[in-house]
């Protein structure tokens, strides 16, 4: 038990400085760019999902959060909504830095994101458009509100990136931890043979994981991931799904409960069926 504690926090110790900096571009870049990505995604009209996929990409803390209040003012459409879930990598990227994955991997792995979430936002919209015809949604902007997120909106960078910082470390010590036990009682090859063997199973649990309102849903399929546990369809079906705190923000400001479960239901289903279509093409990165 000592020798996994000791091991845990001097893996965990190690990737500190490089999430620390992580976070810190992080913010810099949220505080310079935030407003004009937000107001690229308003006027983007027609080709929203488009620009949804691919500015939903960058790791902003609260673009999830926006998009759900714009979505429900309907200043957006529903599939940018879901291109912005489906590419918004959360707290994946930061981790895949912070332990040094190689830059092409984890560009490959954001391109994917971006394809699956600007076609799935491209489809249904045309879906959409060909049920109701011409007739457009008439806007509410009373229901947009002001995002409430983690502080983003300081004047000072250094405050929310040591925030971050700290709240994800604190999440990794203890999830690594947990892997740690499990993997010294188990085994890594068998906890690994149990999903990878069934490559439908990995990405509906990874897509129900990512269903999690909370940067910690991100953070453990990320972790499982690097550890060889999930494989990559399987990572790709629980980050596609989670979508930060824009599910919990868009049930929180919207208010028909009907909609926003089809809205769940349609998300996770596209994580999962391109997780799975991942997984059966032995697609390697």
């Amino acid at each position: 038990m000592t020798d996994i504690i000791l091991e845990t926090l001097l893996d965990a110790a190690k990737i500190l400085p490089f999430l620390f900096l992580t976070y810190l571009v992080m913010e810099y870049i949220e505080h310079r760019a935030g407003d004009r990505m937000e107001e690229m995604v308003r006027r983007s009209g027609k080709f929203g999902p488009l620009a949804g996929g691919i500015l939903g990409v960058f790791p902003q803390c609260g673009f999830s959060a926006a998009a759900a209040n714009l979505y429900t003012g309907r200043i957006i459409t529903l599939g940018t909504l879901i291109a912005i879930f489906l590419s918004t990598s959360d707290e994946m990227l930061p981790i895949l830095i912070s332990e040094q994955v190689d830059i092409a991997v984890i560009l490959k792995i954001l391109g994917l994101k971006v394809l699956i979430g600007i076609v799935a936002g491209m489809l249904v919209d045309a879906f959409i458009k060909r049920q109701n015809g011409n007739r457009e949604e008439a806007l509410r902007i009373e229901h947009i509100c002001e995002q409430e997120h983690c502080n983003c909106g300081s004047e000072s960078i250094l405050k929310p990136a040591i925030s971050h910082t700290l709240k994800i470390f604190a999440f990794i010590i203890i999830i690594s931890f947990i892997l740690n036990i499990v993997l010294f009682f188990a085994g890594e090859e068998v906890l690994a043979g149990v999903i990878q063997n069934k490559p439908l199973l990995g990405p509906v649990l990874a897509g129900l994981v990512g269903l999690i309102p909370n940067c910690a849903a991100s953070v453990v399929i990320t972790q499982l991931y690097l550890e060889g546990i999930l494989g990559l369809g399987a990572m790709m079906a629980g980050l596609l799904v989670g979508a930060g705190i824009g599910l919990l923000v868009l049930f929180k400001v919207n208010d028909n409960w009907r909609e926003n479960c089809k809205i769940l239901l349609l998300l996770y289903g596209i994580g999962v069926a391109a997780g799975i279509i991942i997984e059966l093409s032995r697609l390697v990165i």
